[in-house]
């Protein structure tokens, strides 16, 4: 007879959840027509995301993330709202040999001060802000060449396809995350953040 319950019995190294603190040390919002942010000084967010930006929407078309469903389906949008660091955007634009990547240039609506590592946050993470807001965090942002074309073009690039290309490569884990609006509200700048990171397991093959 089989033994059902063996597979129940793999061990797994359980990682408790925690809490972190955060600050909301940046805003930044995109017309309606492009993907490129601007600074603010708040963001009005509802279920839809905020109010009249490129990503918001509470369903979005799938695109190349998702290649399980025809490119154009529509889909649950968990993409309302881009978070990145600045320390990590330091790093890539270190690999890269630039100066600087500036959030904006790369449609980030939240810049994040106090997480290390922030785009290693697990999915599930909920953001409170002081404020009432709480986004909920649907993973990391894998960065792609259209931000990268966005970064050659800002800073000049001599070879504009060649630094496209370079921020997919040297941006991986750094570029963030992606979240959803669970409890809406406004987010104000220098807004305090407290985040609760879920309990995770590891599997031990």
């Amino acid at each position: 007879m089989p033994d059902l319950f063996s597979t129940i019995e793999t061990p797994l190294e359980i990682v408790p959840g925690r809490k972190l603190t955060a600050r909301a040390a940046a805003l930044y919002a995109a017309p309606h027509d492009h993907f490129e942010t601007r600074a603010v000084e708040e963001l009005q967010l509802g279920f839809d995301g905020i109010a009249g930006d490129f990503h918001g929407g509470t369903t979005r078309r799938s695109g190349g993330r998702e290649p399980w469903y025809p490119r154009g389906t529509e889909m649950r949008n968990e993409r309302q709202l881009s978070l990145v660091a600045a320390d990590e955007l330091a790093i890539v634009a270190q690999r890269m040999g630039l100066e600087e990547i500036k959030p904006e240039w790369i449609g980030a609506n939240l810049a994040v001060e106090g997480v290390p590592h922030l785009s290693m946050l697990p999915a599930g993470s909920l953001m409170f802000f002081k404020g009432g807001v709480t986004l909920k965090v649907d993973g990391q942002n894998k960065p792609c060449r259209i931000a990268g074309q966005s970064i050659a073009e800002h800073v000049g690039a001599v070879d504009h396809d060649a630094t496209a290309l370079l921020f997919p490569k040297e941006a991986k884990r750094l570029r963030g995350l992606v979240a959803w609006v669970e409890k809406p509200g406004v987010i104000r700048a220098g807004e305090e953040i407290s985040i609760r990171v879920p309990e995770q397991w590891i599997y031990q093959a």
